[in-house]
């Protein structure tokens, strides 16, 4: 018997979930009968949201391997043929031979037969699971970073900024929603204004964002001590100075909102006991909004 499967990257078939229906062929012939045309035709009326995933299409033993071959995916295509658009039936397939390896019925008619495999629509929902197709999932490897860079201060002497590796490289794999503490990341007393200690870790959010073109990200400045419009309005200008500064680094505006919370969401309740509580509080973080 020679056996045709029009394959639909089926690794695996699961025997739950998929159902099959069969019409048969007479001796040699791969067109259907009137008989057995009415039959498929009133099959695919009652299955008109069900889907086709694959259709295998048999010869009996008699004939020459070859002679076989070519008639056994006559008689799939003869099905295909009145099938396509009547139909739901997955477009990526291919085909295979398994030549007259395959069992034969005791009873030829029944070997001259093609089989439709498909998904009832209650299940189609789970038709990559039934079918075993499994994702593939290309891991993502984080850029390499520099360690350091020297900067030229306007006096003309030399500075060697020192970077996170570590740092750079988690956000880079970062995944939608998560957020990172910029740290540390220090303002001059009561202003936006950024001290120069704290100008590594800028550097560093602008070296990931240079090296991660699809990546996205909302910086959101939290703030200390008492609830006032002032401490309100510094934790937003504190974000947007993080924000400015990327963009006057070439990083294109729409990848970089700003958000200020104030109070609202303290790591250590207010008032604060110590200042250890009050600089946890005062922070910036962005938060990751895409990462492709």
């Amino acid at each position: 018997m020679i056996r045709i499967l029009i394959l639909f990257f089926l690794i695996s078939y699961s025997a739950s979930a998929q159902e099959q229906f069969s019409v048969f062929f007479d001796s040699n012939q791969f067109n259907l009968s009137n008989t057995e045309k009415e039959k498929l035709f009133h099959w695919v009326q009652s299955h008109q949201k069900d889907k086709v995933v694959a259709m295998e299409g048999f010869t009996d033993e008699d004939g020459s391997i070859g002679y076989n071959d070519t008639l056994s995916k006559k008689r799939v295509q003869s099905v295909w043929n009145e099938l396509k658009d009547k139909i739901q039936i997955r477009e990526d397939f291919k085909t295979r031979s398994f030549g007259k390896l395959h069992q034969q019925d005791t009873e030829k008619s029944k070997n001259r037969r093609v089989t439709i495999t498909y998904i009832l629509e209650k299940d189609l929902e789970r038709e990559n699971e039934i079918l075993g197709i499994i994702p593939i999932v290309k891991e993502k490897v984080a850029p390499k970073f520099p360690d350091a860079l020297a900067i030229k201060e306007m006096d003309g002497s030399e500075t060697i900024l020192e970077f996170d590796i570590a740092f750079m490289q988690k956000v880079s794999l970062a995944k939608k929603g998560e957020t990172f503490l910029l740290e540390p990341l220090n303002f001059h007393w009561n202003t936006f204004a950024i001290t120069k200690e704290s100008r590594p870790k800028l550097y560093e959010l602008l070296f990931v964002m240079q090296q991660n073109p699809n990546l996205r990200i909302k910086v959101i400045g939290h703030m200390c001590c008492n609830a006032s419009a002032k401490t309100f309005q510094l934790s937003k200008d504190r974000a947007k100075a993080i924000k400015q500064f990327l963009i006057a680094n070439g990083i294109k505006e729409e990848r970089v909102t700003f958000e200020g919370k104030g109070i609202q969401e303290p790591l250590f309740a207010i008032p604060e006991t110590d200042e250890i509580q009050r600089a946890a509080n005062r922070r910036v973080e962005i938060f990751i909004v895409e990462n492709p």
